[in-house]
């Protein structure tokens, strides 16, 4: 039998961030009794398989209300489509509804999860080996992963307790200038980030809009918890406050929705200039990189998204207030666990400490040792407790953190599991 050498594939089969998550799976198959604050899935109980057949019935009765004949409707949902999607109208009508976000329907692309709309994303701006992009550190392993599969250089500008400092990428990007090379985007989560839990302020989000002109940045804004906020404080998207045309909005309906349907969208509404002068949407040239990847996005699952959209009049804010509650309530106990079992001072005289997120399904607790894969499966066994190793996140691989997620448990899972992670601090401080 033909035997190959690792060597000689692509980097990206070990790349460290790749290895981490299937590490974690690992130790999770491994240790099934375990408490697991590390998966950032969305709880299980909103889901359920007759709500499929549903909110696809939901989405063919909305196209036989358009006008739609049978033969046309059973072509939309059985045959090869468009290859941006045929949710525009619906995502577009939800941007507005929601964010504030006014975008043409063309502008929207659908893709095969929001990974795919990174993947394609990169591909479509960094044309050349000098093309870089700039990411806040720590970052999500998605983002770092699909560069790495597409060999784009990934910059981290790091990240302070209150998000990204604008004046900071601005000098990483005039740096990356100086160095030969030309950053072309940045990448970022606003709210809630995964996984440092932060969200940034108003007046950061201007800031760093204004600093996008000057640097000559697209901003690739991603936005999967945006509605999950501890309260109902608006939290405009940087999508919403872009007078330039400098953001790529990024989003999934995997929280919001169903994880399962693997559905996500970019919005591109920026102007490409042909050689000719000719103009048209950026999300329509992108279409060339996806008819590549995908093909176009499942019709089938695009159906039951477009019936969540359909039912919910095109508020997904509406559609998911019992989640928002739920995701409210175990964030509270998460933090109120910390509170309870990392009691003061005795916490501080340990070097344990975490923020507090406003918002979403994380929290960082900074502890005084290294909390290596080593470590984590020694909480497995010994401790009944999952977590993740905030060094996964960062570009040098170095941290003493672990993030804790609150999202998969019901609340008492969470409280235990706090108690259990208090043992291994306590013991191993």
């Amino acid at each position: 039998m033909l035997e190959l050498y690792r060597a000689d594939l692509h980097v990206s089969i070990s790349d460290p961030a790749a290895t981490s998550m299937n590490f974690l799976n690992e130790i999770a198959g491994r240790y099934p009794d375990a408490i697991s604050l590390a998966a950032g899935r969305p709880y299980d109980g909103f889901y359920s398989v007759e709500d499929i057949a549903r909110y696809q019935q939901s989405y063919v009765d909305h196209l036989r209300g358009r006008g739609l004949g049978e033969e046309r409707v059973r072509g939309l949902l059985l045959q090869y489509g468009r290859t941006n999607g045929q949710l525009g109208e619906l995502i577009a009508r939800m941007l507005e509804i929601d964010e504030g976000i006014a975008v043409p329907a063309e502008s929207v692309m659908v893709t095969a999860g929001c990974q795919e709309a990174m993947i394609i994303a990169l591909r479509a701006l960094c044309a050349g080996p000098d093309d870089v992009v700039l990411a806040a550190d720590p970052c999500y392993v998605g983002l770092t992963g699909a560069a790495r599969i597409l060999g784009v250089e990934v910059v981290p500008v790091p990240e302070t307790p209150a998000g990204l400092d604008p004046q900071t990428v601005s000098e990483v990007a005039r740096e990356v200038r100086a160095a030969g090379k030309r950053p072309r985007a940045l990448y970022l989560v606003p709210n809630f980030s995964n996984p440092s839990g932060v969200s940034l302020p108003v007046a950061t989000r201007r800031r760093l809009l204004d600093v996008a002109d000057e640097q000559d940045l697209l901003l690739l804004e991603d936005d999967p918890y945006g509605l999950f906020g501890l309260d109902d404080e608006p939290r405009p998207t940087l999508k919403s406050l872009d007078t330039g045309g400098r953001v790529i909005y990024l989003g999934s309906f995997a929280k919001s929705c169903f994880p399962g349907a693997r559905v996500g969208f970019l919005v591109a509404d920026q102007a490409v200039v042909g050689e000719e002068g000719g103009r048209t949407l950026l999300a329509d040239e992108m279409s060339a990189i996806k008819s590549m990847v995908t093909v176009n996005t499942s019709p089938i699952s695009q159906a039951v998204i477009g019936g969540v959209l359909v039912e919910s009049g095109c508020s997904l804010r509406t559609a998911n207030r019992d989640k928002v509650a739920f995701y409210r309530n175990n964030l509270r106990t998460l933090l109120a666990a910390l509170e309870e079992h990392f009691p003061q001072p005795d916490r501080g005289e340990r070097g344990v400490r975490w923020n507090v997120p406003s918002g979403g399904f994380f929290a960082v607790v900074d502890v005084p040792f290294p909390a290596d894969e080593k470590l984590l499966e020694r909480s497995a066994e010994q401790y009944g407790v999952l977590w993740t190793p905030m060094s996964f996140f960062y570009a040098d691989g170095s941290h003493h953190g672990i993030r804790l997620s609150c999202s998969y448990l019901e609340a008492e899972q969470i409280a235990e599991g706090v108690r259990r992670l208090s043992r291994l601090v306590v013991e191993n401080a």
